[in-house]
């Protein structure tokens, strides 16, 4: 994923605002303004790097001097420093935090999908891992760079990226031939059409009609292997891809994998991740 630097600056740079509010009011009081300083941000827990980019780019807008240490993707070791920072004591005071929320939110998604990722290798199933639009608000883009760098699929980023027709979809329309036609009638051919199933018989259902990609949802692995089974023979030139989402966890995606999806989403990659432990350090101060 790539923005221009312009705009990834203003995104972080309003993350940064609504921490400071009117200003680090400890900071101001206690830090003199002529201070500067080297810091160092370490890693306190081992995983997989995610941020780092972003972590530049909000520093050097602040006028920091910024030495990265690691690349995003790369492994960490607990204790492994990642960033040197060098500039005016105050202001590294000041972003302390926001950088390190990035850092340790970003890294902890990463580290969780190559975790999984590792783990389906490990077991020779080459099935994609994809999250899903569960996101912190605010955060879309950075979560799902996260799960990028891990080396899964961002799956949906915007509303706009592909059609997904869901179940209040299918409810509203009042079915999902008559759904699948609407779409149909005024799509563009840029867009691939997903629908999602809630039993076996709608699964069927949306290949027939014509959807490139059927999300299986909330079906057992049992159910989801059948389904496979009935969907491949279904469809001669195996065009249609399958997803399974929901209820799928570290625990039984080898399951899920097996039962012969292409993708598995899962909403907690990034909506309950596991934040990675690191730590900014002050280490030599300068007044």
């Amino acid at each position: 994923m790539f923005l221009p630097h312009r705009i990834l600056e203003e995104k972080l740079l309003r993350i940064l605002a609504e921490d400071l509010g009117q200003g680090d009011v400890t900071t101001a009081l206690i830090v003199p303004s002529e201070a500067t300083a080297e810091a160092l941000v370490i890693a306190k827990d081992s995983g997989v790097a995610a941020g780092i980019e972003e972590a530049r780019v909000l520093l050097e807008s602040l006028g920091l001097s910024v030495e990265v240490l690691v690349e995003d993707g790369e492994k960490l070791k607990a204790g492994q420093r990642i960033i040197r920072v060098i500039g005016d004591l105050k202001t590294i005071l000041s972003v302390e935090r926001t950088l390190l929320n990035i850092l340790s939110r970003m890294s902890g998604i990463a580290t969780t999908t190559r975790k999984l990722i590792e783990k389906l290798r490990k077991a020779r199933l080459k099935v994609a891992v994809a999250c899903t639009r569960k996101t912190a608000p605010g955060l879309a883009y950075f979560d799902k760079k996260a799960v990028l760098i891990g080396g899964g699929d961002t799956h949906r980023v915007h509303l706009d990226d592909m059609i997904l027709i869901k179940d209040n979809h299918i409810a509203v329309t009042g079915g999902i031939k008559e759904a699948m036609r609407r779409v149909k009638e005024r799509v563009s051919f840029s867009k691939r059409i997903e629908v999602e199933a809630t039993n076996l018989e709608e699964a069927l259902e949306a290949a027939n009609a014509g959807a490139d990609i059927i999300m299986l949802d909330n079906f057992s692995a049992k159910q989801a292997k059948k389904a496979c089974f009935l969907l491949k023979k279904t469809d001669s030139s195996k065009k249609i891809l399958i997803e399974a989402s929901g209820g799928i966890n570290a625990e039984n995606i080898i399951e899920y994998a097996s039962a012969g999806v292409d993708i598995i989403s899962l909403g907690e990659i990034t909506q309950s991740p596991k934040a990675l432990n690191i730590n900014l350090e002050i280490t030599k101060i300068k007044q």
